[in-house]
């Protein structure tokens, strides 16, 4: 469908046929006129001073040109001009301009201030022109009324040019880092991640910090992290067991530590997100481990929390292995083996609560909710089963791995 400045363009050349005898004269004075167009973008639009003699120069005097003899030929009659069909050479030039504006990255501020100047320096020396060749008042008017609404549709067109290759480049640039962020987890080699951060137009960090949470909450998170911050949503490595109904995404954020990484916290509030360690930028999959791991072990915040694999380390460590551990308390708790599963299950509790408060009787039987007689004959008992092992640091230190729940 044709746009609206389109439509006003073929409406206006249809009414307008100027004679062969005034576009003669008018395309007679087209290089003064486009030279003086130059010159007049050239000294008012910030961007493009200075670029007279230069290749941007020779660019902008191109496009005048063209510009300027796509509208005399619209003057014409418009024989040529159907809104039905695709851009003609003039408004691919205008098309082309617009991306070539967003390839260089700039914004289309300088461009449309361009195209505000040309056009006014341009109806006054067509008008000049056109009024030395007799045209009446009412055909004058038809003119400019042409004239700025085929300014309008090269704006359009320049627009559309402008906006269809930030689209196009961000989602190339888009691929080029979700790949990044898979060839990461793959522990790629240093030249492969460096060339792949290179094509991706990504400034390696310090550190990557994982962030896990469900894919349907990405988008929204992305959106208040830092800029380069790394998506992989589809392949992830280490979830086998992964609900399709509801996949997760990986986060990979840039210098993500001390302060920063409270600030990520905070920032990733009511997520369900489970946030790994800082690593060097090119050993994030050692975070990605991590946020896996912890995300298998903990259970989200009630309070709406990330949770943070920070303060699961403990718990971490103690599952890292679940054979050791397993072997590890039929050792550690062997002399408690013959006992019923409700005495065992009293006296572990004692021990462990013992051993983490020093012998402190009062302040384990608060913490037991017992009372401290209680505590004293149950240690008793403890001691008869272990004897003079309770005294080992080595012992100590198995008993409370041993002892210490896991989730």
């Amino acid at each position: 469908m044709a746009s609206e400045p389109a439509r006003a363009t073929a409406r206006g050349a249809a009414d307008l046929q100027l004679d062969h005898a005034v576009l003669r004269q008018l395309r007679e004075r087209l290089p003064a006129i486009a030279a003086t167009t130059v010159a007049a973008v050239v000294d008012e639009v910030p961007d493009y001073r200075g670029a007279l003699g230069g290749v941007a120069g020779d660019t902008i005097e191109r496009a005048v040109q063209m510009a300027i003899a796509g509208f005399l030929k619209l003057a014409g009659g418009g024989r040529d001009v159907d809104a039905s069909t695709p851009l003609g050479p003039t408004r691919e030039g205008a098309y082309a301009l617009g991306r070539g504006e967003a390839r260089g990255g700039r914004s289309m501020d300088s461009l449309l201030a361009a195209y505000r100047v040309g056009a006014r320096v341009a109806w006054r020396e067509l008008a000049a022109a056109a009024a030395d060749a007799g045209l009446t008042a009412a055909t004058m008017a038809k003119f400019a009324e042409l004239l700025f609404a085929y300014i309008d549709e090269l704006s359009a067109a320049s627009v559309a040019g402008h906006t269809d290759e930030l689209t196009t480049s961000g989602r190339v640039r888009d691929r080029y880092r979700e790949r990044l962020g898979q060839q990461l987890l793959a522990r790629a080699g240093a030249d492969v991640l460096a060339a792949a951060a290179a094509r991706a137009e990504w400034t390696p960090p310090t550190s990557l910090t994982a962030v896990l949470l469900p894919a349907a909450e990405a988008r929204r998170a992305v959106a208040s992290l830092h800029a380069d911050t790394l998506q992989v949503g589809e392949d992830l490595q280490g979830i086998e067991d992964a609900d399709p109904d509801h996949p997760l995404t990986l986060l990979l954020v840039p210098d993500a530590d001390g302060t920063g990484r409270r600030h990520l916290l905070r920032q990733l509030r009511g997520r369900h997100a489970v946030v790994g360690p800082p690593r060097p930028w090119a050993e994030a999959r050692s975070s990605y481990d991590r946020a896996l791991r912890t995300a298998a072990l903990a259970r989200p915040s009630r309070t709406g929390a990330a949770v943070d694999s920070e303060r699961h380390l403990a718990d971490l460590v103690l599952t890292a292995d679940t054979e050791a551990l397993a072997d590890l308390r039929d050792h550690a708790l062997a002399p408690l083996a013959d006992l019923s599963p409700s005495t065992r299950e009293r006296l572990a509790e004692t021990l462990l609560s013992w051993l983490l408060h020093q012998g402190r009787r009062e302040e384990v039987a608060a913490a037991l909710h017992v009372h401290p007689q209680t505590v004293r004959y149950r240690m008793g008992q403890l001691r008869e089963l272990y004897g003079d092992r309770l005294a080992d640091p080595a012992v100590v230190r198995e008993l409370v791995l041993a002892l210490s729940p896991t989730r």
